[in-house]
């Protein structure tokens, strides 16, 4: 009613069809209160035939409408359709749609007068409210979304009344429904599906009883039960009413095969001629199919697990707790040229041992050899169990002998603390932050988002991961920029496994080139086009001392993840076709990227790397985001230890190259004098005055470049550099390109070729040529790149039209005639033909020759005087 009335305000020539509702206390309260705010006619005196635009509200499918559905078949009929239902196969298809995941759809119709600022009156707005409270439980479904509490707090700001709302959602439970209530609670069955309870109940009634779907309700909230379907017979027909609070049963999606829908968490159908009893018999088949099972210990574990060998010793130990960071090792002896689990030893045991000088022995004499281990199909009750039960800091995943992974006693209070925190969310409880990784199904944001050709090659990169045993996932900045709707087609791979032998097998299948680095498990594949798609093995990375580059090792995708530079590029998305589409979060990355905050994983991230400093402001500059507080800290700690003193001129050079490769890299150039990173480029280098209106020049003159679409690669990042180094002499310049290890020729540019510009641009400044030819002798021989220079760096506007006449018009000009032409018209080879055809490019350059016969009487002319 709530949408009808709404829609009604964005369509006042339209007419409401309202049926009535089978809600005892809105239909009253239609009735008795509100009847004159509808223009409202009956079904059976609407006139088929006059109707040109059908406007559905809260449901697509045409087994709800009646009658309506038979105007479908008209062609001339326009459709419009305001919903918050997810789609299904049944949906009406509209000429205009609009269909968001929020609690209510009166919430995206208000949003709509709000926008249109079409008035509310407090009558229209207690309507609309109850509406929102109905569909969202008073706030308390799991699908209220913010926007629901901001719509409802703007209709009560027109006027809505609370006093009347309250009145109407608050329901008495008559006898008939205490007595349907309790009937439930007897017939209820608990079923154990794939190690998920779920409540089946069936009940009979020989009238229709309203509000069975709030019964529902009540009984989920009074047993606290996490997943139920109540099947009723009622007048002849049979309504199943499902509530879920579990992702392990979307009720909607089970509901379909019966003909009705809904929300993941909140569905109902109606079903005709069948019995109650083949009706739950139906029902229960039917969970077995459609209910995911819990997470089991392949599903929680990390893989590949941690170990030392027996013989090695406790100080080798402590280096490898430290080194990964983890607080327990697997143990394991070789037998018959064969690893096997012989125990696990904790970092207190070491930490003790170090304390008592027994660093040299082998860990064998301190470990804990009476283990329990679970096999990849165990549940959370048996992992629980084994866990605390035994009181293990970890518990080994063991398949065949063979330790597949380990799950550590956090990753079970990880799980139980997001378990406890879900359930305690949907009782209205107050919400504990969620550590373990967050995923979502955003598979249809992808192929809304992403060309078909780049969704095809990550369905067969996840088929050819899947067909050889292995995960795969897209990572980094693609997925990144997917959700900061950025272009971004490099597209970098990880597999959980080897990454060559993967991409050996996708390059094949692909009939694609393939280079491979052994060394860090990485590969590019290469397609005919020239498209490339970079694969990694998941690996982690660790530090022998500050600044220096990372020793390599084989990993789990949670650790690999960990060890890059900012959360915001910690996103990756499974491939294989069984997960294709799952987003995976595990370091909060959404929330940085909404918050735009720039984010370091750990503490030591700039000790380990001092590299991502320079990262970080790009990425700030880049995205409109903000370093946070802590990592800003983190960054100027690093610089006054002096961490920075250690990385090669080539790291930091390559890091300052990206930061000038930027469209504007002022901002970013403006950052690191902030945090005094433009030392670590070169001591003698300030942010001056000068500096910063020479910068702003070269974005000016870069952009008016990019725009003659002349499609000449050039270095753009190096026009950026002369303005950084431009106060600097020769010596200094060339100190500087020599840390930075840059090849001959980029030196040349910058230590030779940048003074001779500014010599030209000091002669061009004290007097203009007066021909075309004669400016055009004076700029030939400098690189595009110093000539956007000189013109950024021109301090008269006659100078910098001059170079801009010179780039536009003169640059590429040269003689229609050749040395053949000369041959042919008699000249007789010899230096006579560079002369005279330097005359004839200055003939055409200045305007005397207007095409090549006016060149050729020229030449002959030339070619007699000689």
């Amino acid at each position: 009613m709530a949408s009808m009335l709404a829609a009604q305000k964005l369509y006042p020539q339209a007419v409401v069809v309202f049926p009535g509702s089978q809600e005892r206390n809105l239909r009253n309260f239609f009735i008795k209160s509100m009847v004159y705010l509808f223009n409202m006619t009956d079904l059976k005196d609407l006139d088929f035939e006059r109707v040109r635009q059908l406007i559905l509200v809260d449901t697509r499918q045409p087994s709800r409408i009646g009658k309506l559905a038979d105007l479908l078949d008209n062609d001339d009929l326009v459709v419009h359709i305001y919903d918050h239902h997810p789609e299904t196969d049944q949906d009406i298809q509209g000429h205009y749609v609009l269909n968001e995941l929020t609690g209510a759809t009166t919430t995206l119709l208000v949003e709509k007068l709000r926008e249109r600022n079409i008035a509310i009156s407090p009558d229209e707005a207690t309507i609309m409210c109850l509406g929102i409270y109905e569909d969202t439980g008073s706030f308390t479904f799991p699908s209220t979304t913010n926007r629901d509490l901001e719509v409802a707090a703007f209709l009560v700001a027109q006027g809505a009344n609370l006093n009347v709302i309250a009145n109407l959602i608050s329901r008495e439970i008559t006898s008939d429904q205490v007595g349907l209530l309790n009937d439930m609670f007897q017939a209820a069955i608990r079923h154990h599906i794939h190690g998920v309870e779920i409540v089946v109940t069936s009940v009979a009634s020989h009238r229709y009883m309203p509000d069975f779907a709030f019964l529902v309700h009540k009984m989920v909230r009074m047993e606290n039960i996490d997943a139920i379907f109540a099947i009723a017979r009622m007048d002849n027909k049979i309504h199943i009413v499902a509530r879920s609070r579990i992702p392990e049963v979307n009720a909607g999606q089970i509901l379909k095969s019966f003909g009705g829908g809904g929300h993941a968490y909140a569905a109902a159908a109606s079903v005709k001629h069948k019995t109650l009893a083949q009706t739950e018999h139906e029902l229960v088949e039917s969970l077995y199919t459609a209910v995911r099972p819990r997470r089991l210990a392949v599903d929680i574990m990390s893989s590949p697990a941690i170990s030392i060998d027996s013989n090695l010793s406790c100080a080798r130990a402590n280096e490898m707790l430290n080194r990964y960071n983890v607080n327990a090792l697997l143990v394991m002896t070789a037998a018959d040229a064969k690893q096997t689990l012989a125990g696990y030893i904790t970092r207190q045991v070491i930490e003790k041992a170090l304390h008592h000088q027994l660093s040299a022995l082998p860990v064998r004499e301190f470990m804990t050899t009476d283990i329990a281990t679970a096999g990849p199909e165990a549940d959370l009750e048996e992992i629980q169990e084994k866990i605390i039960g035994h009181k293990q800091r970890i518990l080994p995943v063991v398949e065949n002998e063979n330790v597949r992974g380990v799950i550590t006693r956090t990753d079970l209070l990880n799980l139980l603390v997001r378990r406890n925190t879900r359930n305690a969310k949907l009782n209205g409880d107050e919400q504990s932050p969620t550590v373990h990784a967050r995923t979502r199904v955003v598979a249809k944001f992808m192929r809304e988002r992403l060309s078909g050709p780049i969704v095809q090659v990550l369905q067969d990169i996840g088929a050819t991961a899947e067909e050889i045993g292995l995960n795969a996932y897209v990572i980094g900045g693609f997925v990144r920029d997917l959700f900061l709707y950025r272009t971004n087609e490099d597209v970098d791979v990880v597999i959980e496994g080897d990454g060559i032998a993967f991409a050996r097998q996708y390059a094949q299948k692909m009939g694609a080139r393939l280079h491979t680095h052994a060394k860090f498990g990485t590969a590019v594949v290469i397609f005919e086009s020239g498209f490339k798609v970079d694969v990694a093995s998941a690996r982690m990375e660790y530090y022998q001392f500050p600044a220096a580059l990372p020793t390599i090792e084989m990993s789990s995708l949670k650790l690999d993840l960990y060890r890059r530079d900012f959360s915001i590029n910690t996103l990756c998305i499974h491939l294989n076709p069984s997960k294709f589409g799952t987003l995976i979060d595990f370091f909060s990355a959404q929330k940085d990227i909404k918050e735009k905050t720039i984010r370091v994983l750990h503490n030591l991230s700039f000790v380990e790397d001092p590299t991502r400093a320079f990262r970080a402001i790009r990425f700030e500059q880049r995205f409109g985001f903000t370093i946070g507080k802590l990592t800003a800290n983190l960054i100027n700690n690093a610089v006054r230890m002096d961490f920075f003193k250690r990385l090669s001129g080539k790291r930091v050079f390559a890091e300052l190259k990206q930061i000038l490769a930027e469209d504007n890299p002022g901002p970013a150039v403006t950052r690191l004098r902030d945090f005094d990173l433009l030392k670590v480029v070169h001591p003698s280098i300030e942010l001056s005055p000068a500096m910063t209106h020479l910068f702003a020049s070269i974005k000016r003159v870069v952009s008016w470049y990019d725009l003659l679409f002349l499609e000449e690669s050039y270095m753009k990042w190096s026009v950026y550099f002369m303005g950084m180094t431009h106060s600097c002499d020769r010596e200094t310049t060339r100190d500087i390109c020599r840390r930075f290890e840059l090849p001959p020729s980029v030196q040349a540019l910058f230590a030779t070729g940048r003074f001779a510009a500014e010599r030209r641009l000091n002669s061009l400044e004290r007097k203009l040529p007066s021909e075309n030819s004669q400016l055009y002798r004076k700029l030939a021989e400098f690189r595009i790149e110093l000539i956007l220079y000189m013109m950024a760096a021109a301090r008269t506007e006659t100078v910098r039209k001059a170079i801009s006449h010179y780039c536009v018009h003169l640059r590429f000009v040269r003689p229609w005639l050749r040395g053949r032409d000369l041959k042919e018209l008699g000249l007789a080879p010899g230096p006579r033909y560079r002369i005279i055809l330097d005359e004839l490019l200055n003939a055409r350059l200045n305007g005397r020759v207007d095409s090549r016969e006016d060149e050729i009487a020229l030449a002959r002319e030339l070619i007699a005087a000689a």
